[in-house]
């Protein structure tokens, strides 16, 4: 007796009439259609892990200034390219507080959210030095990232990180350094999907490299201070959020307010740039953008271009929390901390059933409970792990489809509360007695 919770071949017609047969190569939002058409063909909820969307509501402070900002018809006006100067002033001050690092003003840019951040300076670092087009993922990672480097037609390579951590990191990017065609590194911190963290060892080779070689990194902090194990909700106290800006002059930091504040909405992020590199002079941008400091060229012709600066009011909801945050008025991860204890309690369900986490160390220390975990199934590819556990009514993301060079899937915690673990348990249940040896 089979004890699938959803009709096998309406999944299977309705992966097909998705064109996704191979959930490897599926996208997020295929897998959120295929889902959102099975929910509505069925009328089953499904447990959805497939995409990152905040599961809490936004920070209050944010909507309360952002309201008060439409009463005050900001509305009307074009925002400034360089962004709302509160806003700038306190992004400085948040990055001081909490990272310790300290970048003016002046070089941080408002964008809308972390996407077009990425996708400037992935037009600009590719087009800094003659020759060096290149970007270099540490993987696993988000993977429209990649899309975006095939939207403007710039090559790309990636690593899975797994079997490199720690001292064995040096040697693998200098494999890829040395061929002198890498522009920029990318990974995010903590990592989408495996939710490992780069260590201070890690991130010293990293920002060593990037000198030495002068090639810039990117590093995506969209869940800024999310790694549990440690409270980095102190500003102005150690521990602080990890940055390869300790080691290094070469880099441009990604913050959005998405995930840490849950305003994905409104679509805020912030590129921050180190002030040696903001106000950097490169030829070849000269040649290809008619701008060659790369600070200019970044704010004046390619946020200017694809979107004319970021909407006005979300400006004063950001700048309003990053001042209460400063201020010490909100505790930055008071709220968020609720994606550990989901995270918690769904690796265990998962792994009572026979399932094994993916990633599960950083060095010597288990891998934080937060926003996303990774799992496999015995025997399974995580193609076929995916498509079987849309009969029980789950739907989730493979980590061949992030970069991973593992089989298994992310499993994205926010959109399902806790109220949802006991259905979660029963439909893991189904999965288990259909696939026990």
């Amino acid at each position: 007796m089979q004890h699938n919770l959803i009709d096998k071949q309406l999944v299977d017609s309705t992966m097909a009439q998705c064109g996704a047969s191979n959930l490897d190569d599926a996208s997020i939002r295929d897998i959120v259609k295929i889902a959102n058409l099975l929910e509505k063909a069925t009328g089953e909820k499904f447990i959805r892990m497939e995409m990152g969307v905040p599961g809490l509501p936004p920070t209050q402070i944010g909507t309360e200034a952002e309201i008060e900002a439409l009463k005050q018809g900001v509305a009307q006006f074009y925002p400034m390219l360089e962004g709302l100067p509160a806003l700038s002033e306190e992004a400085s001050r948040f990055i001081k507080n909490f990272m310790d690092v300290t970048i003016s003003p002046a070089s941080i840019i408002p964008t809308v959210g972390s996407m077009q951040a990425s996708y400037a300076a992935f037009m600009a670092l590719t087009e800094c030095k003659a020759g060096k087009d290149t970007m270099l993922f540490i993987d696993p990672g988000f993977p429209v990232q990649k899309t975006q480097l095939e939207v403007i037609g710039k090559p790309y390579i990636t690593f899975d990180i797994y079997e490199y951590r720690g001292k064995k990191l040096e040697a693998k990017l200098r494999e890829y350094l040395d061929k002198g065609n890498i522009a920029g590194i990318i990974y995010s911190n903590p990592n989408n999907p495996s939710w490992v963290c780069l260590t201070d060892e890690e991130l010293q080779i990293i920002g060593k490299l990037a000198t030495e070689y002068d090639t810039i990194v990117l590093e995506d902090l969209a869940y800024f201070a999310m790694d549990f194990r440690k409270d980095l909700s102190h500003p102005g106290e150690p521990p602080y959020q990890p940055s390869v800006a300790k080691y290094t002059d070469n880099y441009i930091c990604l913050i959005s307010s998405s995930k840490l504040f849950s305003y994905a909405g409104q679509r805020l992020g912030l590129l921050c740039v180190s002030d040696a590199l903001f106000n950097r002079e490169y030829p070849h941008l000269q040649e290809r953008y008619h701008s060659a400091k790369l600070g200019y060229t970044l704010t004046y012709k390619l946020i200017y271009t694809l979107s004319s600066g970021t909407a006005h009011s979300p400006q004063y909801a950001v700048a309003a929390i990053l001042k209460a945050a400063n201020e010490g008025k909100i505790n930055i991860i008071a709220d968020v901390k609720e994606y550990g204890l989901r995270a918690h309690t769904m690796k265990k369900l998962y792994t009572d059933a026979g399932f094994e986490v993916v990633y599960d160390k950083d060095g010597d220390e288990p891998v934080a409970d937060g926003f996303y975990f990774t799992i496999a199934y015995p025997g399974m590819t995580g193609a076929q792990l995916a498509h079987e556990l849309l009969y029980y009514g789950i739907s989730s993301i493979t980590l061949k489809g992030c970069g991973s060079s593992r089989e298994g899937l992310r499993a994205c915690v926010s959109q399902i509360s806790m109220d949802q673990m006991e259905p979660l348990k029963e439909r893991i249940e189904r999965f288990r007695k259909d696939h026990q040896n």
